[in-house]
């Protein structure tokens, strides 16, 4: 693959890591005292993309590539979309944890293509299968807390 094309596939999984650390803050700051445990379950997933971006960047900047920064535009609408629902009475448990599976489902949908259709470079390869794995599990977890509410 070309280093071009690998820096497109990397910087598409910086944006939407950025997306996810802007939609947990934006949870985080809409939700009430009775759901204080997903306030720190949401820090612990931002902060997992943070490290996931800081580490793509890396990765972009070896291959003498200019890294992505900011957010994806569907990201940008669905954070409008958390804020409507949340004005019309969204903002029950079941409610939070089913927008935040959604975007869970978009972030695992990105890796899997990274993945699958990416063909990236050994180093590039591991990076992004880890983080895979990372936010499968997280995926799971906010589904099972889903489930249960």
């Amino acid at each position: 693959m070309e280093t071009t094309e690998n820096i497109e596939v990397l910087n598409d999984l910086i944006e939407i890591n950025n997306d996810r650390v802007a939609g947990f803050e934006k949870a985080i700051a809409d939700i009430k005292d009775e759901n204080v445990d997903l306030k720190t379950l949401f820090q612990e997933y931002s902060a997992q993309s943070r490290k996931n971006s800081q580490e793509l960047t890396a990765l972009v900047a070896g291959n003498a590539g200019e890294a992505e920064t900011g957010t994806s535009v569907s990201g940008n609408l669905h954070r409008a979309w958390i804020d409507v629902k949340s004005l019309f009475g969204g903002s029950d448990r079941k409610s939070i944890l089913a927008e935040a599976e959604r975007g869970e489902d978009a972030i695992k949908k990105a890796y899997k293509t990274a993945l699958t259709e990416g063909e990236l470079p050994a180093a590039a390869l591991q990076t992004v299968t880890d983080q895979a794995q990372e936010i499968n599990a997280a995926h799971d977890r906010i589904k099972a807390l889903r489930d249960a509410a």
